[in-house]
């Protein structure tokens, strides 16, 4: 793709792919810190969306620590086929797993949110190769 655009779309498309890189960052981050600053918070998503009950501070932490270094990679463009997949893989199972707020939409209108994200971490994952704006040659 790249040796039949123009300079100056490949330079927007560019720009575009690192907006969605910086936006899907700063969710996971958040996300991220979560986990160290609240895991108690953490504990009650795993068993509420997730099924997964009796996870404590340090399994928070240790998941958070994990999570951190996929978002950093992720930020600066290491291993993109791995990190970018991982990425899109993790904010689907957390917006498919939130299907029940779904059924009452109106009173959840946050988790549609996570549509768009995950359709900006798909596009990300599929344009990975045009994704070069501030990475790190991997």
């Amino acid at each position: 793709m790249s040796q039949t655009l123009s300079s100056d779309l490949r330079n927007r498309i560019q720009w575009s792919l690192f907006s969605l890189r910086l936006g899907v960052f700063v969710v996971m981050l958040m996300w991220t810190l979560d986990k160290f600053v609240n895991p108690a918070h953490s504990a009650r998503i795993f068993e509420h969306f997730y099924g997964i009950s009796g996870a404590n501070d340090t399994v928070a932490y240790i998941l958070g620590a994990l999570q951190l270094i996929l978002v950093l990679a992720f930020m600066a463009g290491i291993k993109k086929r791995i990190t970018y997949g991982v990425i899109f893989l993790m904010h689907g199972a957390s917006t498919l797993s939130s299907y029940a707020q779904y059924f009452d939409g109106f009173n959840n209108l946050l988790f549609f949110a996570a549509w768009p994200m995950w359709a900006a971490c798909f596009t990300l994952y599929i344009l990975r190769v045009e994704d070069t704006k501030f990475t790190f040659k991997s």
